[in-house]
């Protein structure tokens, strides 16, 4: 059985399950190099086909998830997403009504789906299944919150767990609580799309200046610079607050942004990232609360684009009432393509086997397609047979290393595929990093990728929670704040990728290798683009990033590519 999940929204991209197995799952940003695609992901279909060489005639059925009227809209008008994107993206001018345009853009989107969007949808979608060959191909439509709900309980491989999905909104909700028991679930709470943690933090980003749906992370990591203020005098906690599961706000999302402007008039923007911040992590961990008291269950699988705040898991995880949680890697809207794909797999009987210890789901490319992309850019690369080993020297010597190996990773997060390395105990490297080749705001903390044998030596709130996908910050122990200088934020947490430690990969080699050079089997890893830019996905696209970056050398496929005068 062959199923394609798609979506068609923000991060595009699309899944192919086989059998209820993950073949292959990349988002559409990555083929056409504009971050955050809005498109229909026409190339991702094509990419999922040609790995498992499928004929679209082959497909048995495609799931598209989110039927409410503004996505339906879209569906109908691209022109009128296509607008939101480059303003939002700030590639275009807002214009003089963009007060109105906001204002009808997240009250449109508090809509639930009826049965007239859901018919427009299905005609739209379609029409464009025709026109790339799956006509015969069954069409699902899969609602938003269940298609998050799903990633996370199938790809947390908890027999049973409680599932808390924390959205912008979708299908005319927020959050929803379910229970997750013999690979069934259901759902027993819902917050709906006009009471929105996801919204509240979207316009502290864009009062911030920000773009919303993007720089979420930057206001978390500019939150850390400012003075701590009690929760009992934090007036943003007034607007939101967790009741029997479910949000509130003080009022509705589209006439939220005015709240939270006069009260931003008063504090300076590092200060108010913090007060956004902490209502963040305390409505997460109540309603991470509230979720285990109404499935009863001591575990929780966590998706939606809010989780990706991985301040609130770690508070999540240190909940005394949690024996274990699970933060779906790609939890944002980009998931919801491998969602879909699974509800229309398990629901045509297909036995679900849904393994992301390793999330290399995307292209890879030959060592010979690598060496004529190095030769076509005039470039000359060494083929070396102790790569790891190589670039643990240069990195030790405090060279930045772009690598680029295997097949590409699926989600937001680098994970030692398309990687940019260095050592992690020079802030100096750090700051070359962050203002040279990423050309990025100083303050954001770059990531450590570390054996996970080092969690509990270099952990101080260590609790053994599976973080091999970045979804979780973790504090580190005072004795290693200096090892670890150049990844950890100011208040001395990190967000580490744990590699198994008998992974017999080159990354986790190199990770061995770093250990014996610096005591600590860690490095900085910060994905592999120019800020704004998608991850690069082929050779040509590493090369050109390489090029433009200043980095000292690329480890690509086989080879070591220095740059010119190293």
């Amino acid at each position: 059985m062959n199923v394609v999940g798609i979506w068609d929204g923000h991060d595009a991209g699309a899944a192919l399950l086989q059998d209820g197995r993950v073949r292959f799952a990349v988002n559409e940003e990555r083929l056409t190099r504009r971050k955050l695609e809005i498109r229909f992901p026409t190339l991702s279909i094509e990419a999922c086909l040609a790995f498992a060489g499928l004929r679209p005639d082959q497909v048995s059925a495609v799931a598209v998830s989110t039927t409410d009227p503004a996505k339906t809209l879209g569906r109908w008008w691209p022109g009128s997403k296509e607008r939101y994107y480059a303003v939002r993206r700030r590639k275009a001018d807002p214009g003089p009504l963009a007060g109105l345009t906001r204002f009808v853009k997240y009250r449109m989107t508090e809509w639930s789906p009826g049965s007239l969007s859901r018919s427009l949808s299905r005609v739209a979608l379609q029409r464009q299944l025709r026109e790339r060959g799956l006509a015969h191909a069954t069409l699902h439509l899969v609602d938003h919150h269940e298609a998050h709900a799903m990633t996370a309980a199938w790809a947390s491989g908890f027999s049973s767990c409680g599932v808390l999905t924390i959205d912008g909104l979708g299908d005319g909700l927020s959050a929803t609580v379910s229970s997750f028991r013999d690979g069934r679930l259901q759902r027993l709470v819902t917050s709906p799309a006009k009471y929105s943690l996801g919204v509240f933090f979207e316009h502290v980003t864009n009062l911030l200046n920000m773009r919303e749906l993007e720089d979420e992370g930057k206001v978390m990591a500019l939150a850390d610079y400012a003075a701590p203020i009690a929760d009992s005098e934090n007036p943003l906690m007034t607007l939101v607050r967790v009741r029997n599961g479910a949000i509130e706000t003080a009022v509705s999302g589209h006439a939220l942004r005015r709240a939270l402007a006069r009260i931003h008039w008063r504090y300076s923007n590092e200060q108010f990232a913090f007060l956004a911040q902490r209502v963040v992590e305390k409505s997460c961990v109540d309603l991470a609360r509230d979720a285990t008291k109404l499935t009863g269950l001591s575990r929780l699988a966590l998706a939606g684009g809010v989780v990706s705040n991985v301040k609130a898991t770690r508070q999540v995880r240190l909940l005394p009432e949690l024996e274990d949680i699970y933060v779906f890697p790609h939890m944002g809207d980009g998931g919801l393509a491998l969602g879909s794909a699974l509800i229309a797999a398990a629901n045509a009987g297909a036995s679900i086997d849904l393994d992301l210890g390793h999330l290399d789901l995307g292209p890879a490319f030959s060592d010979q397609e690598i060496e004529a992309a190095l030769r076509a850019a005039g470039l000359c690369g060494t083929p070396v047979p102790d790569l790891a080993s190589r670039v643990a020297d240069l990195l030790a010597e405090g060279q930045i290393v772009m690598w680029f190996q295997g097949r590409m990773e699926y989600g937001p997060r680098a994970l030692g595929h398309r990687s940019v390395l260095a050592r992690p105990d020079r802030p100096e490297l750090r700051d070359r990093l962050n203002l040279v080749l990423k050309r990025r705001v100083w303050y954001q903390p770059f990531c450590p990728s570390m054996l996970e044998a080092e969690g509990p030596r270099v952990f101080a709130d260590w609790t053994g929670a599976r973080n091999r996908s970045m979804t979780m910050a973790y504090q580190l122990a005072d004795a290693f704040r200096g090892c670890l200088a150049g990844v950890a934020s100011i208040d001395g947490t990190c967000r580490p990728q744990f590699v198994p430690d008998a992974e017999t990969t080159a990354y986790a080699e190199l990770l061995r290798q770093a250990g014996q050079r610096w005591g600590v089997a860690a490095v900085l890893n910060t994905s592999f683009n120019i800020h704004g830019e998608p991850l690069v996905c082929s050779p040509v696209e590493a090369i050109d990033v390489f090029k433009r970056s200043g980095a000292d050398a690329m480890a690509i496929g086989s080879f070591l590519v220095r740059a010119e005068g190293n």
